[in-house]
């Protein structure tokens, strides 16, 4: 029989007490990833079922969670491919200055999200997401009358100049200088815009330039180097179509158990000795970080045919899951730094709460407090809140017509061979004007509408 006297049994209380406090702190951390949320929103998305995925995605919209923002990517994205550029323009442009707004770090949420996890942040995207934002403005845009696109393509350069600047000045003297990726999207876009105004031709080249300089293997873009060169937009009589496709399903994060680098805790360091007075021996164990995952593409590219005549395919000019897995590890020394930092203070934590329960003797609050130690750290989870719904390649297609109206036909293909079914349309060529179309293809079929800029242009005249 055990006996406990009343002084014993106070001191039980008091520092069972302590215990029960810690064992709620741990209760706040963890939540549901976003990586589990967006399984169902992708399949739907990509299955054609557009309407299924925008209401799951309203539905999670309306708890008003610290992921709202990348759920709204992903809502433009639904927006855009149902045929309603002016709504993704506009969900793209309210996500785009939050996410601006939010490189201000609040104080609050960045010392609670040491005590939980990074989750507990509001959602601030990826270096890679923040360009593709104003890339897809750009695109939004041309379909939706292209006043401002050329002002959003400007923006992609602009914001790709400021995130390689901070990285430079943030890179450690260990880490290997890094080999930055750079869209072409931006200034292809520009130069296609600039050229429709049959001037500037000095700037058109300069565009075209980046173009072939960043993305060395476009197969377009020496053809369109020469063509700003001789400063023409088309033969009189002609107009411009340009399509761009929206292939294959995008990256998107997982989590995954990372051991730190040498680099990472040099960095660990740092954050330690400016947030704690005192020295302390940071974890050496592997911690959760989330890793990007790319993407995949079923088809090589999309055939066209234009009046029953074969004019070509459209070629990648942007690799999306390439660039967002390359801007990804370059922040990734940094990412599992502050991984580390937060189980080391965790620990400490730990440790400093059962050194005040074993002075006080009381062995049911030990082992209350060794479970919540355990449990604290096992809720943590990485976070994996991202744009789901990006392809995995945009790829464009140029091609030059007489006036008048023409029948499309769409096809996808691999290797050289039709693999899924086509998609037709009428599209209207203006003589000296460009006509944009927009479509998209996850897999080997079409999902959504084939967007033009054309019925825009209609309702202009019509008012």
């Amino acid at each position: 029989m055990l006996i406990f006297r009343q002084t014993d049994l106070h001191d039980s209380v008091r520092t069972s007490a302590i215990a029960v406090t810690f064992v709620l702190l741990v209760g706040l951390s963890g939540c549901a990833t976003h990586a589990h949320q967006l399984e169902g929103i992708r399949d739907d998305y990509y299955s054609g079922h557009l309407e299924k995925s925008a209401k799951t995605i309203d539905q999670l919209l309306a708890k008003e969670t610290k992921e709202s923002d990348a759920l709204k990517l992903d809502r433009a994205i639904v927006e855009l491919t149902s045929g309603q550029p002016d709504r993704a323009e506009q969900t793209l442009r309210q996500v785009r200055d939050r996410l601006d707004h939010l490189e201000q770090k609040d104080a609050g949420e960045q010392a609670l999200s040491m005590i939980r996890d990074d989750q507990s942040v509001s959602w601030s995207g990826e270096d890679y997401e923040k360009v593709l934002v104003r890339t897809f403005l750009a695109i939004s845009n041309l379909m939706n009358g292209g006043d401002d696109a050329g002002a959003y393509a400007l923006q992609v350069d602009e914001k790709q100049n400021q995130i390689i600047a901070k990285m430079e000045q943030k890179r450690h003297p260990n880490e290997a200088e890094l080999d930055f990726k750079r869209i072409a999207l931006g200034p292809y876009i520009h130069a296609a815009m600039t050229e429709e105004r049959h001037s500037n031709y000095d700037d058109i080249e300069r565009s075209r330039l980046k173009v072939v300089s960043w993305e060395e293997g476009f197969r377009d873009g020496k053809d369109d180097l020469q063509r700003a060169r001789h400063g023409r937009h088309s033969e009189p009589g002609n107009g411009v179509v340009y399509l761009f496709c929206l292939v294959g399903r995008g990256p998107y994060k997982v989590e995954a158990n990372e051991i730190p680098t040498q680099v990472s805790m040099l960095i660990v360091d740092q954050i330690l000795s400016n947030v704690l007075d005192q020295t302390l021996t940071p974890t050496i164990a592997p911690v959760k970080i989330p890793v990007v995952k790319p993407g995949r593409s079923v088809i090589s590219n999309v055939g066209v045919i234009v009046d029953g005549d074969d004019i070509g395919t459209t070629a990648t000019i942007t690799n999306v899951s390439e660039f967002a897995v390359q801007q990804s590890e370059a922040n990734r020394s940094e990412v599992l730094a502050r991984a580390v930092v937060r189980r080391t203070l965790k620990k400490a934590a730990a440790y400093a709460v059962k050194s005040k329960v074993n002075a006080q003797s009381s062995p049911v609050a030990d082992i209350a407090l060794t479970v919540a130690g355990i449990a604290w750290e096992a809720a943590e989870n990485a976070d994996t809140r991202c744009w789901g719904l990006l392809p995995d390649q945009i790829q464009v297609l140029r091609v030059e017509l007489p006036a008048g109206e023409h029948q499309f036909e769409l096809k996808p293909l691999q290797g050289g061979k039709r693999v899924g079914r086509s998609e037709g349309l009428t599209v209207q060529v203006e003589d000296g004007r460009n006509t944009y179309l927009l479509a998209t293809i996850p897999d080997t079929e079409f999902v959504g509408e084939v967007v033009t800029n054309f019925a825009d242009r209609k309702t202009n005249v019509e008012k």
